[in-house]
């Protein structure tokens, strides 16, 4: 398979999961940053080879064939990143570019020797869970920290949001993967909260709150 397709079947292994169902082509096209008529143009290649469900007006969805493949995808960028982090003193903003590039490369050897040497880690430096050998994917339940009540106390465990300035955002204020979080407070005009973590107390946007997932 070409790079382009296993972009589109993780594209749309994403899309499904924060959709719930099928996705329409314009959604496909905004996540990968592409005109309309060319993800129709290959939607239609990817289905001809038995790797999406695609009717004309009725959305896309990934084939069992095409879930596995999106996993796979999946599982190698997931294990670069951590591989980036833990071994090679990487920030957690500046591991996604390159685990874009090292995902594509087709030796499953190299991918399982790569787990076997990180300890076979359940999740990568965003608390996202990594696939396992199998395609087997372990959901967390998690809930984001903006819908929980205030008194509540529990750990951030991942981040909706990986982009670069979010994650600056996050080690600028100190907040991290593991960080018990208590909320002290929210705000009804803005939906803001008053957090505490260890001693210290931090106000933060709704937009940052509903971004930080927490267990």
């Amino acid at each position: 398979m070409t790079q382009s397709e296993e972009n589109y079947l993780k594209a749309v292994y994403h899309l499904e999961d924060s959709e719930a169902g099928t996705v329409n082509t314009n959604s496909i096209a905004d996540y990968i940053h592409t005109k309309p008529s060319s993800v129709t143009d290959m939607v239609k290649k990817l289905a001809e080879k038995g790797l999406l469900n695609y009717k004309k007006y009725q959305g896309v969805s990934l084939t069992g064939r095409g879930t596995k493949k999106a996993l796979s995808v999946i599982r190698k960028h997931r294990l670069w990143e951590t591989f980036l982090v833990e071994k090679l003193n990487f920030a957690w903003d500046e591991v996604h570019e390159v685990a874009e590039q090292l995902e594509h490369i087709e030796s499953e050897k190299l991918i399982n020797e790569l787990d076997r040497l990180l300890g076979f880690p359940k999740s990568d430096p965003h608390g996202d869970p990594i696939p396992d050998k199998n395609g087997e994917l372990e959901k967390q339940h998690t809930h984001v920290l903006s819908g929980l009540p205030v008194n509540s106390s529990s750990i951030c465990v991942g981040v909706r949001d990986t982009s670069v300035s979010f994650l600056n955002y996050l080690d600028k204020n100190k907040i991290a993967l593991g960080d018990e979080i208590h909320i002290l407070e929210k705000e009804v005009f803005d939906d803001s909260v008053h957090i505490q973590i260890g001693e210290r107390t931090l106000h933060l946007s709704n937009r940052i709150a509903s971004n930080l997932l927490m267990k």
